[in-house]
């Protein structure tokens, strides 16, 4: 069953279909192919049609714009053929139901969109043409088509905005907005586990504090990082030697090195040789035994010298990424793990 993929979270208020509406919106947002189709095949096992897949991307191209909207379209097209030719199950689905001839798009548009808001007419004055389109076209013309209920297309909004950086009040209004649609509270606070899951991380925790934002609820503001510019790589083999979660991603002459929030290694030595740090994304701390922390933002470089006793990691509310490597490193050159940067030692930092 799909639901295993999510294994921290046995019960889920989104349906399977719902699940996949969720990553295929965002995967479509940040144009990851390759994860669109996996996600693609994954909606189809899931019970999803052509036309309600076809439905949410060509929707999409009003908030991610028409270049994504149409490489996922032709993602989709190609996904199709491959599971026809390969006898996989693939439904059609049915399409919209047509419209009535005398269909006043603005004047149901308008109805929608009051809806979403809550209750009173959103007049976008500063630019009325703007208004207009998506009165008329986006709340008239597109969320008429029956074959998405308006519910799902708030869900599909929802979490292909969460894929936008940048665009976090859009994101709040949209949250506030699909309560409105029908969308459940239980079903909008499993968006960021389903995102954390098939998507990434940085787009769990901007869904997360915009849902934390609407319903007022207590949310640690926890700044992630982009893992699509620096990669995450994988479990880090020497994890023995941190406090926390860390990952190794080998870049070929550098290794980036991720951090958790609260994530450090512990006091170490680089013994005849330099370690250099690279601060690439997120906010971190490095010191060295006797003076105080050092905060490591992005373009940040530090050059160890050998022989000194030091650590370095994340902030408390931020991943953390840096880039190493080492130089003058002469015959002999090792690496001494020694104690634990403790919770006391570590909360004395005040940012």
């Amino acid at each position: 069953m799909l639901s295993t993929i999510l294994k921290s979270q046995t019960v889920m208020s989104l349906t399977e279909k719902q699940q996949a509406l969720v990553a295929i919106a965002a995967s479509e947002a940040k144009g990851d192919i390759e994860a669109l189709k996996k996600e693609v095949n994954t909606g189809f096992e899931a019970g999803l049609t052509i036309s309600e897949m076809k439905e949410a991307l060509s929707q999409l191209y009003a908030y991610t714009g028409f270049p994504r909207s149409l490489n996922a379209l032709g993602t989709l097209q190609q996904v199709v053929k491959e599971r026809k030719e390969a006898g996989l199950k693939t439904e059609e689905g049915r399409d919209a139901d047509p419209l009535p001839a005398d269909y006043d798009a603005l004047q149901q548009g308008t109805k929608v969109q009051t809806q979403l808001v809550g209750g009173q007419p959103f007049n976008y004055t500063f630019a009325p043409q703007t208004d207009f389109y998506l009165k008329a076209h986006l709340f008239g013309d597109i969320f008429a088509r029956n074959n998405l209920s308006f519910a799902e297309r708030e869900i599909v909004t929802v979490s292909a905005i969460s894929a936008l950086s940048g665009c976090e009040p859009q994101l709040k209004a949209h949250v506030s907005g699909a309560r409105n649609m029908g969308v459940t509270d239980a079903q909008l606070h499993d968006i960021p586990a389903v995102l954390r899951s098939r998507v990434g991380e940085t787009e769990a925790v901007r869904c997360e504090q915009a849902i934390a934002s609407v319903f007022g609820e207590p949310c640690q503001m926890i700044a992630p990082v982009d893992f699509n510019i620096w990669p995450k790589g994988e479990k880090n083999p020497y994890g023995q030697y941190f406090i926390g979660q860390s990952y190794l991603a080998d870049m070929g002459a550098v290794m980036n090195v991720t951090f958790e929030p609260g994530c450090r290694n512990n006091w170490h030595v680089h013994h005849k040789q330099v370690q250099v740090l690279i601060c690439v994304a997120g906010r971190g701390w490095y010191q060295e035994w006797g003076k105080p922390a050092v905060e490591m933002t992005p373009g940040a470089v530090i050059a160890i010298p050998a022989e000194t006793k030091h650590w370095h990691g994340a902030a408390r509310d931020s991943w953390f990424q840096h880039l190493t490597y080492h130089k003058d490193v002469q015959e002999g050159a090792s690496n001494e793990w020694l104690e634990p940067v403790t919770d006391e030692w570590y909360q004395q930092i005040k940012k």
